[in-house]
Parts: structure tokens; sequence; C-alpha cells
């Protein structure tokens, strides 16, 4: 049952923000945050409004079968109709609990996906590369937009670093879900015994945050431009290109040079900078708010270990919700990562709806 006050509330907010976005005198910063709001109500409020006008309906129909001056016919009638009232009620009802289910403000934000090689050595870097290229087929396949950032090769074709962005619709809320360790079990090329090798990589995924959502200081950064530096040492222009920017007050630091532009360089070093502050102050409210750690499918933390990706088995196990899908190629080539995430996803509206009990 859901408390009547909650149902309200979703009504009330409703009409708020229905009368805020008439108005004349709406912030424009808001008014885009708002209108999806009012939107996203809007999918629920007539659902709202119906399992209100239950009750008055459902207490019309009680009296009209306490009443035995009312003939049999009438009564059946109204059996009837409170009968097919409580199923409609009950459906009514689950779309309102999945409605009113937290919800990850940064859901529908874009992300910055940063992956490191781990232990490992040659064949982590190797692995982080393959991660990326499985990052790049799932965006492909889903027609959202991947912008390289920068990127630190390694020998034999590996990435000791890479870092980028994916735009598009609801972004965070799919790949929220790959933030932690990557395991991988198989035998590298250079093994001549047949030894299986396993090492690790790590995904970091942050949504990515907009001027609106945090305020950074100029006062509170430092900014150093350098000579950016190739391979070994040697210089790779013979301008101060390269920008390192740290926030001063969470110590946060990021270096960017792949531009031959300082200006684009500080541009894309600002833009991940604001990602992980932001994710560093949400990360500390979600911890004050337990009850939000407990929602959650595993930790977020980028040291948990997530997943293993085993070759010679030829199989995909995703750690927190115990699940392995022999299909590992299919997997690596994104074709059915979905069934991967969609299980996740399952899993945390399961826990969310319990939690909401």
């Amino acid at each position: 049952m859901i408390p009547l006050q909650k149902v309200k509330d979703i009504i009330e907010r409703h009409n708020v923000l229905e009368k805020e976005l008439s108005s004349s005198n709406i912030d424009p910063k808001l008014f885009a945050k708002k209108s999806k709001e009012y939107s996203n109500l809007g999918s629920i409020i007539t659902v709202a409004k119906e399992y209100i006008s239950f009750e008055i309906e459902k207490s019309d129909l009680e009296q009209i079968l306490k009443d035995k001056n009312n003939d049999t016919e009438m009564q059946e009638m109204a059996k009837k109709d409170l009968d097919e009232m409580e199923q409609k009620k009950k459906k009514h009802e689950n779309e309102l609990k999945i409605f009113l289910l937290p919800k990850d403000e940064d859901d529908d934000k874009n992300a910055i996906v940063e992956i490191r090689a781990g232990t490992g050595g040659l064949e982590a870097s190797l692995f982080c590369a393959d991660l990326f290229k499985m990052y790049e087929k799932v965006c492909s396949k889903k027609k959202w937009i991947l912008e390289l950032i920068s990127i630190s090769k390694s020998d034999a074709g590996g990435f000791k670093e890479v870092i980028f962005s994916v735009n598009g619709n609801n972004i965070y809320s799919y790949l929220k879900f790959e933030s932690g360790v990557h395991r991988v079990q198989r035998i590298p090329e250079t093994e001549t015994q047949g030894r299986v090798h396993t090492s690790a990589a790590t995904v970091a995924v942050l949504p990515e945050a907009e001027e609106v959502d945090i305020q950074i200081k100029e006062t509170d950064l430092r900014i150093d431009v350098f000579r950016a530096g190739g391979p070994g040492g040697q210089s790779v222009n013979t301008t101060d290109s390269a920008v390192r920017i740290t926030h001063i007050p969470s110590g946060v630091v990021v270096s960017q040079q792949d531009e031959k532009s300082q200006h684009k360089n500080k541009a894309k070093a600002l833009k991940i900078l604001r990602s992980r502050v932001y994710e560093a102050e949400k990360r500390k409210k979600d911890q004050e708010r337990s009850i939000n750690r407990r929602s959650q499918i595993g930790t977020g933390d980028r040291s948990e270990r997530i997943r293993t990706y085993n070759f010679p088995q030829g199989r995909v196990t995703d750690h927190r919700i115990n699940l392995t899908l022999h299909k590992l190629d299919e997997f690596l080539s994104g074709e059915i990562h979905d069934e991967m995430n969609q299980a996740l996803r399952l899993k945390e509206q399961n826990i969310k709806l319990k939690n909401l009990e």
C-alpha cells in the first residue's frame, strides 16, 4: 500500500511546476531542468489522479453493498465494479511504486569513462584496449557519440589509460554499472607453456557534470602549463601547450596534453576535473545517506571487482549478481552487452522496491 500523501505530493508538484513553467519570471537556467521534471511527472499524473479517486469510489461502492435496501442486482453490479476497481488499483499501485523508486539524479546525464590498466603489465594494457573496443562497439550499436579525450598507449597496441566521453540519452543510467575492476583470465601470446594469466583493468564511469551541477571557483584552481612530452621524454611540440589543473580544496589533479592547442587542452582538463569533483561530492553524500548505498548493486567503488572475462572457457561472469554468460565473443563485440545490463538494472530495481515497502 502506497501512502496517499506520496501520491498527493506528485499531483501537487506537477501543479507547481505547471505554474512555474507558464510564468515569465522563471530562471532560464532552470527552465530545461524543470521542463524535464514536469515531463517525467506528466507520464504518471493520470495514474496518480485515478489512484486518489479510487478511495472515494471504493467508499461509495462499499456503502451500496452495506445498504440492505438496495436490490440484489444493484449489489452485484457494485461488487463487480469494486472487484474491477481493485484490480485496476493494484496495477496503478505497481506503476506508482516503480515511479517512486529512489532515482539517481544523474541517470540522464552523459558520461566520462576512464579505463586504466591494472595488475598484469603488458597483458593488462592489452585488456584495457579490449575494453575500450567493447565500449566503442556498444556505443556504435546504440548510436551514442563517443569522443576520445586522452589516450596513453603501451607496447603491442595496448593502452595504459584511455579517457573518453559518451553523449546520448540516459547514458549514465546504463554505463554506471561498468564502474569497478574488470579481471581477465587468458593465455598471453608470449606464454610458451600455455599457462593462464590473470590481469585487470579499472573502469571509472563519471556523470558528466555541467556548470549548473557544480560551481568551481577560479580562485580554487591552480593551472600550470608545460611543454607536452612524447614517448621516452621527447618533446612533441615546441610550445607550452600541455595543461595541469589542480582543484585545491579537493586535491583533484588533471593533466591534458593530447591537443596542440593550450586552450583545447584546458577545456578538456576542466571537463574531466569538473566531473571528478562532482563525483567525489556525490559519493560523500551517498555515504551519508546509507539507504542509498543499500539500494545499489555493489558499492560503485572503482576498487571493487565486478566482472571476470575468462577466455579459455569463453565466459563472462558478473560477480554482483552471480550471472555467467557463455558468450564471451558476443559480449566483447557489444552484441549481448544489453543482456548483462538489463539483469543488473532489474536486480537494482528489486532491491529498491523492497526498500520502498
